[in-house]
């Protein structure tokens, strides 16, 4: 039987529901702090003197940043437990953000763009492994939709702020209001169970490492390669290739989206004010980017994860043309809504299957590798957008998001169906 989003959470033990808010909270802060940039570019833009090729250049160094931080913090989950990675994560970027208020340059403005991406990139594969390890299998892939969906809520509470804050002061004290986030590891700490599905693997690596502790070194790399060899390779690069052409379309978009709706007419935008922009932003996040995230769990139990997936992104590649020519405010609204439905919704499928194809003992490092991976090979999506709408105009630019849609539609055709299945 079906069940929506308050049945699962009153089917869920206190400790399940604590870690869905963690990794929910984790991830919609992420998306606040991380797309601060983005709603008050044009402004950074015209004090810095800086080119949409430049400004484009600084998202590319924070996804950069996202794919090293990635693995990285994927490692410190495999080794020091999926909550305290998910803390020193949120830490991260919540400081970066602040200390991007105090920028006095482009070169400053970078470094702790860069910095904040590192956590960025940590938060989504710890407390998506955390969710996935904590849930039981038949509930699994809704709990981590409505942790995905968290980042429209956060995405739209930064145009909120954004927008408010930009009429009383600047774009620096726009960034003073990233650190808040940072107050959500207090509770994290002292409420959040960690997985004990972690634990576990812990206490056996622990007595392996007592009869043979030469080798324990060694058989943490081996463990590791283990997604680069049958039968986890072909499943690897695919998800790897997917993420990467889904995030190329989502960053080249989205990044440019703001400024493209703020920017007068004659430098290629559709020159919206500072509350226009920010009321359909809203409207696009709440409406069109948080049930595209939370559906996408109930649509992968009933049609299955690859099918679900072919679907969101593909319907995105069709739709992403009619935007870039959409020239009235009502067109924007609505094409832009269902744009943003399927073309953000099919995210929350990567956690999904990437937990259900990897084993524990790899789990975190494999999602951060073919997640946060893919976020570096799609940092040049800011840059590039932002490249060819200098010379061609952003509405001409978004056509190149339409064919990465597609080409992440065709490698979702090569994915295995892990609908049902166990984690070991």
């Amino acid at each position: 039987m079906a069940i929506g989003p308050i049945q699962l959470l009153r089917q869920a033990t206190p400790g399940q529901r604590r870690t869905l808010l963690a990794a929910a909270l984790g991830w919609m802060l992420d998306s606040f702090d991380a797309m601060l940039y983005a709603l008050v570019l044009a402004h950074v833009m015209r004090d810095f003197g800086m080119s949409k090729a430049t400004a484009g250049l600084l998202y590319t160094l924070t996804l950069v940043a996202s794919g090293i931080g990635g693995v990285l913090f994927g490692f410190l989950a495999d080794r020091i437990g999926r909550k305290r990675a998910l803390m020193l994560s949120i830490l991260t970027y919540s400081i970066c953000s602040f200390a991007s208020g105090l920028s006095t340059g482009i070169v400053s403005l970078a470094v702790f763009r860069f910095i904040l991406g590192l956590g960025m990139g940590g938060e989504w594969n710890t407390g998506a492994t955390l969710v996935a390890e904590t849930w039981p299998d038949e509930l699994r892939a809704k709990a981590i939709a409505i942790v995905q969906s968290s980042w429209a809520i956060g995405f739209a509470l930064a145009a909120l702020v954004s927008g408010v804050v930009l009429r009383y002061a600047n774009w620096r004290a726009v960034f003073f209001v990233g650190i808040l986030p940072a107050a959500v590891t207090l509770w994290i700490r002292n409420r959040v169970p960690e997985s004990e599905m972690w634990k576990e693997r812990q206490r056996g690596a622990a007595d392996s490492a007592r009869v043979a502790t030469p080798t324990r070194q060694a058989s943490l790399g081996d463990s590791f390669s283990q997604i680069f060899r049958p039968p986890f390779l072909k499943s690897t690069v695919t998800l790897l290739l997917l993420n990467f052409f889904g995030m190329f379309a989502w960053w080249g978009l989205f990044t440019w989206l703001p400024p493209y709706l703020s920017l007068p007419v004659e430098q290629g935008g559709r020159g919206f004010g500072v509350m226009g922009t920010t009321s359909l932003l809203v409207v696009l996040n709440l409406f069109g980017m948080f049930p595209g995230y939370a559906s996408f769990g109930w649509v992968a139990d009933h049609l299955g994860r690859r099918r679900s997936f072919i679907l969101y992104t593909f319907t995105a590649a069709l739709l992403v043309p009619l935007y870039a020519i959409a020239r009235s405010p009502a067109a924007l609204l609505i094409v832009g809504t269902i744009v943003a439905f399927f073309g953000t919704g099919f995210f929350s499928g990567s956690g999904i299957i990437g937990s259900e194809i990897f084993p524990t003992r790899v789990r975190a490092r494999a999602l951060g590798f073919t997640y946060n991976g893919a976020r570096t090979m799609s940092s040049l999506a800011p840059l590039t957008i932002g490249w060819v709408g200098q010379i061609k105009g952003l509405s001409w630019a978004f056509f190149l998001c339409a064919g990465a849609f597609f080409l992440a539609s065709i490698m979702a055709t090569q994915l295995p169906e892990t609908k049902g299945k166990q984690l070991d």
